[in-house]
């Protein structure tokens, strides 16, 4: 016969062990879980220049369900001007100091479909991999986090298992690829190591004794403001503070801009000068599209001369 403090003491150490089975089981230790692998919520991050006035998206995601059911897949953007590797690598760089360890991106503005272009997976030394065209899309990543492999893609077994199209790679290789990564599959086996990717080489700000030339590289849609190559630590040492209106020139043609911290410390209708979210010079009206009522879009060339320089004779 069991006495009654015995069986309250069992019956407490049956529950304390079925607690800590429950802490230690799979399904509480998937967070903890390395994304990618078996068991864990893999991240896939999805960039294209496809738009969404068609099918190609939809289809893509339902290839990378069709593998990895389990996967997360985020969207940058669809909405890449059309082959523009520069404006995808800009935007690539922005997003992926967000994401952990383990996230897969695949992006596809690939102007070379169907060429002797490279498809292939790299893996930066944060640990994120990316599938997409040997084009420098990821070279701005890269730069920053480093390299740690490359890998063309040539193993047909990671592909669609159907004929592979010569226009849509976003299709049959990329986002198969990215699904395959994501259900925990071995990198080594997509294909053999690359030991050279292309390299991008977009252009950047000059400064000099007499001011800072630079372009123009995008436009912040929908609003409409102008991104510029500028850095705003470059911009800081031409001597200018907050308050200050800046004689410049855009395409040549003088302009004059207040440099403030928001948009709306002037006027609504009116322009400024101003250090985006990214750290650059950038132009916009407040509450207005810039590049619409001056029409200007990339490419377009900017120069902003030292405080208190003449903007002619640079």
């Amino acid at each position: 016969m069991i006495s009654p403090l015995r069986r309250f003491i069992l019956l407490w150490l049956a529950c304390a062990l079925l607690a800590a089975a429950c802490l230690n089981s799979p399904a509480q230790k998937g967070s903890q879980q390395a994304p990618g692998q078996p068991g864990a919520h893999p991240t896939i991050v999805f960039m294209t220049d496809f738009g969404t006035a068609n099918d190609a998206v939809a289809i893509c995601k339902a290839v990378i369900l069709g593998i990895a059911p389990d996967a997360r897949i985020m969207d940058i953007t669809h909405q890449v001007t059309p082959y523009s590797i520069e404006e995808g690598s800009r935007f690539l760089e922005a997003v992926t100091p967000y994401y952990a360890a383990g996230t897969v991106f695949l992006v596809v503005v690939d102007p070379g479909v169907g060429t002797s272009r490279k498809a292939v997976v790299v893996k930066s030394k944060k640990g994120q991999y990316f599938v997409l065209p040997d084009n420098g899309l990821v070279t701005p990543v890269l730069d920053r986090d480093g390299l740690d492999s490359a890998r063309e893609i040539t193993n047909p077994d990671w592909m669609i298992q159907a004929p592979i199209s010569s226009t849509f790679h976003g299709r049959d290789i990329f986002s198969p690829v990215a699904a395959h990564l994501a259900a925990g599959g071995d990198f080594s086996l997509v294909g053999p190591v690359l030991s050279q990717l292309v390299r991008l080489n977009p252009k950047t700000s000059t400064t000099t004794d007499k001011g800072i030339q630079g372009d123009i590289i995008g436009i912040d849609d929908p609003f409409g403001s102008l991104i510029t190559d500028i850095p705003g630590d470059e911009f800081k040492k031409l001597g200018y503070r907050l308050g200050d209106k800046i004689f410049l020139e855009i395409n040549k043609k003088s302009v004059i801009l207040p440099f403030v911290k928001t948009f709306m410390e002037v006027p609504v209708g009116d322009s400024l000068l101003y250090i985006d979210s990214r750290g650059r010079v950038g132009i916009a009206i407040n509450q207005g599209s810039y590049s619409r009522k001056f029409n200007i879009t990339p490419p377009a060339t900017i120069f902003i001369p030292r405080k208190g320089a003449p903007i002619k004779g640079k």
